[in-house]
């Protein structure tokens, strides 16, 4: 059997949607975290901006060359599944790209202005990033739902775009206590503390939510054996979340040391919960709609495209450890991008 579905090119389908799958996640952990920074620069005077900025300078277009991938993949692989989730997430996708734009501009303009317009484009740094953190909340959680447009549903998705603006902050915060240091990074200790309560209360609402939406999710949740499949995901994940925020309350430690541990431990909670939406939905690429092997492009048009894959994911991951390796250490460490 599974020769015969090496042979036919069967297998294509679910390899395209995890590399797909696997890019929205690095995306979502890597931009998480600096778009997380720049929601948490409104909270501070301009002297900690500059420094929390240029905490994510060397990193942050890298890191949404993930969201590029990852769309780019659901483009050609599943045009079908494309045009169906884009058409129904248009106006988020707009907000977002009108928010990475705001974002995008404001890094560049706010180093090379007067010092007196500079506040303006600080705002519009803060301002583009929790645009885009708050829409590609929302685009989660109409995904959750299906597309309902019901007014319940629309709160619902802008429920989760606030659980996703605060788990972004509570991953740029623990990204802040890697790279800053003295009263900034206790700052980000205190913020990571407080956005780990946001990001754990959004946690629970979509466990809650997502098997009362889908009778077929109830059923794979809550039906033997699938519940022991599944069960070891929430387990981990409370265990993770108690873990940093027990790790938290002794940080900043003598030598910097564990500075690094929350971070690891947002990062494992981000995998869990990708990993618990993944096992929900699958097999289906649009929820209880169109399943993957349904939207895939045809098996020769596939394999022409995972030649592509195999030669720029290679690229990318090297590129990004190359570029995480150069700018280690403290921010102060590094160049000012002022």
């Amino acid at each position: 059997m599974i020769n015969e579905m090496i042979q036919s090119g069967d297998w294509l389908p679910y390899l395209f949607a995890f590399l797909m799958g696997f890019s929205m996640l690095v995306y979502a952990i890597l931009d998480g975290y600096d778009l997380g920074v720049g929601v948490l620069s409104a909270l501070v005077p301009d002297k900690d901006k500059d420094r929390m900025i240029a905490s994510i300078g060397p990193f942050w277009d890298a890191n949404e060359t993930w969201l590029v991938l990852g769309v780019g993949l659901l483009l050609v692989a599943f045009p079908m599944a494309h045009g169906i989730i884009l058409t129904n997430l248009y106006l988020p996708v707009a907000l977002m790209l009108i928010g990475l734009i705001f974002r995008g501009v404001a890094f560049d303009f706010r180093a090379k202005v007067p010092a007196h317009k500079k506040h303006r484009w600080n705002i519009s740094f803060v301002v583009g990033s929790t645009m885009t953190a708050f829409a590609q909340g929302y685009m989660l959680g109409d995904y959750i739902i299906g597309f309902e447009d019901s007014l319940p549903a629309v709160l619902f998705s802008m429920l989760i775009g606030l659980v996703v603006v605060t788990g972004y902050s509570l991953i740029g915060a623990c990204w802040l206590i890697i790279k800053c240091e003295g009263e900034l990074q206790k700052k980000a200790v205190h913020w990571a503390k407080m956005s780990l309560f946001g990001t754990a209360a959004g946690v629970g609402i979509i466990s809650l939510v997502t098997p009362m939406v889908s009778p077929r999710i109830f059923d794979k949740w809550f039906s033997m054996p699938e519940y022991m499949y599944l069960a070891p995901i929430p387990m981990l994940t409370l265990a993770l979340i108690l873990m940093t925020y027990t790790l938290l309350q002794k940080l900043p430690m003598k030598g910097d040391k564990y500075c690094w541990a929350p971070f690891a431990m947002v990062v494992g909670v981000f995998i869990l919960c990708f990993s618990g939406l993944a096992y929900s939905f699958f097999p289906y690429i649009v929820p209880d709609q169109l399943l993957i092997v349904d939207a895939a492009s045809a098996p020769e048009s596939l394999m022409i495209i995972l030649v592509g894959a195999l030669i720029v994911l290679p690229i990318m991951l090297a590129y990004t450890a190359l570029v995480y390796r150069i700018f280690h250490g403290k921010t102060t460490d590094m160049l000012s991008y002022d």
